[in-house]
């Protein structure tokens, strides 16, 4: 069942949303070649308690960490770990936290030094096509919508998007109905009706779409070892125009100081 959040739970879950956003912005200011994933996630972890959250993700289907850091041909779901950052790196940081009794939940895939070009057209692809996305959620279109601004955008753009793994509706749960796949056809699709909120999130590959999992059980790869992007924000929909219930102001905050 699709639940529609009233105006209240929405600002309940953007609370929720805002702290997923300033941890991430915490832990961009360690992110560099030679700190470790399991230091972020450490660093992460204390910013989140600190601030009167829990950690979404840690304990959740017995998932070990706080984050999920996934590098370089990693799509999804890394686990944080001794690896050491290098320069010319991308990591994509994924944090859920619990507050107020709701989940909040965003991701962003961050330079680790200088990247090269054709990284660098990467993240930017997907970072856009998150927003291309965002654009079509909106109050009477479809899920089908969504997916169709996000895959038109990154395969122009000569990228592959990822088939198995999808957004999601979000709430009182990490994962809720419906699901909202980053490919699709306009007009199919549940339907978007305003108070409904969902997590958009973009996973796009250098390479080709098919992807592998690693014998850990939760870290996710491109089948053709090519590096893949993750950007994710939660929204309201709205008639309209969505409402980003998360940011990375922040986060660009921060990328600029350091």
């Amino acid at each position: 069942m699709i639940e529609i959040r009233t105006a209240e739970e929405i600002e309940l879950l953007r609370e929720s949303n805002l702290l997923v956003s300033e941890t991430l912005a915490e832990v961009a200011k360690w992110i560099k070649p030679g700190i470790s994933t399991d230091m972020l996630n450490s660093i992460a972890e204390e910013y989140i308690r600190s601030n009167h959250g829990k950690p979404g993700f840690k304990g959740y289907q017995n998932y070990p960490k706080t984050l999920c850091t996934s590098v370089n041909s990693q799509v999804v779901h890394g686990i944080p770990s001794t690896y050491i950052l290098k320069d010319g790196d991308i990591i994509s940081v994924d944090c859920g936290v619990i507050k107020n009794g709701y989940y909040g939940d965003s991701a962003y895939t961050f330079r680790v030094g200088a990247i090269d070009e054709e990284k660098s057209k990467l993240l930017d692809i997907t970072k856009g096509a998150l927003y291309k996305g965002i654009e079509a959620a909106v109050e009477g279109n479809r899920t089908g919508d969504i997916g169709f601004a996000i895959q038109q955008f990154c395969e122009s753009n000569g990228f592959s998007v990822v088939r198995e793994l999808v957004g999601h509706g979000r709430g009182k749960k990490l994962h809720e109905p419906p699901e909202v796949p980053n490919y699709g056809r306009r007009g199919k699709g549940v339907l978007l009706q305003a108070g409904m909120v969902i997590c958009i999130e973009p996973m796009i590959n250098m390479g080709r779409k098919e992807i592998v999992q690693d014998a850990d059980g939760w870290t996710i790869r491109t089948a053709d070892k090519k590096p893949s992007a993750h950007f994710e924000h939660a929204i309201a929909v709205r008639k309209g125009m969505a409402d980003i219930l998360s940011t990375f102001k922040f986060i660009e905050e921060t990328e600029k100081i350091f």
